[in-house]
């Protein structure tokens, strides 16, 4: 009997493959369940729209300055510069459309959704530029997934706290792109064409280098399920015969 649950257990190891982690969606609040053809995506969310994770409602949506998504309003510390909000719009269409995050989706604890994605390479120019284009606009917090007062139905700075320019709230860089969304992404020193970072940014809607990226990451997450594999079908004999 023992060696059957161990038989068992190594079979469903070996499936644990690179493909399990290409093309798929998120387990979140707006992503359908399988990437597919979506030839209406909205504004800078069209780089997906031959495989996307998101609707086309999602993707228009993900440009209102306070959408059905989340309800959450930019413009918590007066208006968001437009060059600015580029940036957190297109991290959305990402995070909604993308099905190349599969390597770096994890169980999310949260009643608004049951998976996220956790240190996400970001490639080092865009992470910067996101940084750049907000340098002058400002927010009270460094974390905008939670600690919010949501007393109006909207996010609003929590008691205590001040508005302040986002050099104040996040000094650097890799600060910024790794806090304000709770390490969903990672600063690299990476860079675009590196094959080790992925882009939020996208050249004539191309999103073939991060497809390449996310088969890379997942080709090692599928290598470290064959050790585990491995491991394991050396262990069956030793449990068969403490069993006997």
């Amino acid at each position: 009997m023992l060696r059957c649950i161990l038989l068992l257990t190594a079979v469903s190891l070996l499936y644990a493959a690179k493909e399990d982690f290409m093309d798929v969606c998120i387990n979140g609040t707006h992503q359908k369940t399988k990437p597919g053809p979506e030839d209406k995506l909205h504004g800078q969310c069209t780089p997906w729209k031959l495989k996307s994770c998101c609707t086309t409602s999602t993707s228009e949506a993900a440009h209102q300055d306070q959408s059905f998504l989340y309800n959450f309003n930019w413009d918590h510390c007066g208006t968001m510069s437009e060059q600015c909000k580029t940036h957190f719009i297109q991290d959305t269409c990402f995070y909604e459309c993308s099905p190349n995050l599969g390597p770096w989706i994890v169980q999310a604890d949260q009643q608004w959704r049951k998976e996220r994605i956790l240190d996400v390479p970001l490639c080092k120019e865009d992470c910067e530029a996101w940084y750049n284009d907000c340098s002058a606009d400002y927010t009270c917090k460094d974390n905008w997934h939670k600690g919010w007062n949501w007393t109006s139905g909207t996010n609003e700075c929590p008691l205590g706290t001040s508005c302040r320019k986002f050099t104040a709230v996040f000094p650097s860089a890799s600060d910024f792109c790794e806090k304000v969304w709770t390490n969903s992404y990672k600063f690299t020193e990476s860079t675009r064409g590196s094959g080790r970072c992925m882009q939020l940014w996208f050249q004539n809607d191309d999103v073939t280098p991060n497809v390449r990226v996310a088969e890379y990451y997942a080709a090692v997450k599928g290598s470290a399920h064959s050790l585990r594999l491995a491991l394991l079908m050396m262990l069956v004999p030793l449990f068969t015969l403490l069993a006997l």
